[in-house]
């Protein structure tokens, strides 16, 4: 049994220092193209999503960041929002922006052949700048739904063209301390090619655009067999690995809690982070969840994937380095595959409850949660009302 005694001064750092940014809409009520289940308590507004990320943060200590999604969180004031995610110790994070849903879009937002639609798909990542100005948010983030589902319906390099365009114009728009963050998947809702299926296209674009422009990788978002921790060192040697959306999935973009399919991929990636000091606060990469939680309770799921990325990123610090890379360097094979695969057998369950004891925490959040009475609480307040929902 490992012990965080067992840790280094520095191990111990960036543990206890790692966060994890939670979004809005895992809060709300989700589903499938078939049905979307509706559960007692889902919040009805922004506010409330704020005030349930938060019981998320106060139990696991790692959370102290929530995304949001516009239009589905506009307010009247994100003013009254930040400060209502201040009074519970929260921040707003990263704002995500929204041009898949429109009937508009139906054949492409910012790549669209009509003018007047790439324009109202430009304007609408303008108004999500202003809503980073308000609420203090650095991150605009950019996952398009555009492509084509059938062979010649457009031209693809049209459309790359246009893309180009359009999000040189949203990149100019950006004040100098904020960032874009453009967001791949190779397939859904369009079926033949999508504008930005991976990240070679992604990182492309960015590159293109400037230093402020990085890509998101969603753990999700790839075809099933595909190596992510190649992805992941690729774009961070390139110096373009802007955040992660973490989640689990075992057919496509499931967003199931991470680490539900493969724990083990989700170590391996916390693995080559680690290597390349890219779990560092000050690394410029965001880790976030980006998870639906249709059958499950929403803010225990929440918790949960978030110790579980704690679990897979206390057992990457716990990899023995130099000897990896002594068995790496004289083709120690298997050793250095039993190197990696001690780490990842290691539970590191207890060292992380001591962490928490340290931190002033409960050590068991799951526990705590469940016993705090506030899942009763709003599902006996939030009675009456349009709940949250995707697309809401």
């Amino acid at each position: 049994m490992v012990a965080l005694s067992d840790l280094t001064a520095e191990q111990r750092r960036l543990l206890a220092e790692q966060t994890i940014e939670l979004p809005s809409w895992a809060f709300g009520n989700s589903g499938t193209r078939f049905k979307v289940f509706a559960t007692p308590g889902t919040p009805r507004d922004a506010f409330e999503k704020i005030s349930d990320a938060a019981q998320v943060h106060k139990y696991t200590g790692v959370t102290p960041r929530v995304s949001l999604h516009v239009p589905w969180d506009l307010v009247d004031s994100f003013e009254e929002l930040r400060a209502h995610a201040d009074s519970l110790g929260v921040e707003l994070g990263t704002i995500n922006s929204n041009v898949f849903q429109d009937n508009d879009y139906k054949f492409g937002s910012l790549t669209n052949s009509d003018p007047a639609i790439r324009r109202k798909a430009i304007g609408e990542h303008l108004r999500c700048i202003e809503v980073m100005r308000a609420t203090g948010s650095k991150v605009l983030k950019i996952w398009l739904g555009d492509g084509t589902n059938y062979p010649g319906q457009d031209s693809i390099a049209d459309r790359q063209a246009r893309l180009s365009d359009s999000l040189a114009e949203i990149y100019a728009a950006l004040d100098e301390d904020q960032k874009l963050l453009l967001e791949y998947k190779f397939f859904e809702p369009a079926f033949y090619h999508t504008d930005v299926p991976d990240w070679g296209t992604a990182l492309a674009h960015v590159l293109a655009l400037g230093e402020r422009a990085v890509v998101c990788l969603d753990t999700g978002h790839h075809a099933p067999g595909t190596n992510i921790e190649f992805i992941v060192v690729q774009l961070l040697r390139a110096g373009r690995l802007g955040a992660f959306d973490f989640n689990s999935r075992f057919y496509a973009d499931d967003d199931l809690i991470v680490g539900a399919a493969d724990p083990f991929q989700l170590f391996r990636i916390m693995h080559e982070i680690v290597s390349f000091g890219a779990l560092d606060k000050d690394s410029g990469v965001n880790f976030m969840l980006d998870q639906c939680h249709n059958l499950e309770d929403k803010i225990p799921g929440e918790i949960l994937s978030a110790l579980n990325v704690q679990e897979a990123t206390a057992k990457a610090l716990l990899v023995d380095r130099e000897a990896l890379a002594k068995a790496q360097a004289e083709h120690e094979v298997i050793e250095a595959n039993q190197i990696l695969m001690d780490a990842f057998s290691t539970d590191v369950r207890p060292l992380l409850r001591e962490l928490r004891e340290e931190k002033g925490l409960d050590p068991d959040p799951l526990g705590a949660f469940a016993r705090s009475g506030y899942l009763a609480k709003i599902e006996a307040e939030r009675v009456g009302g349009q709940q949250a929902g995707w697309g809401a």
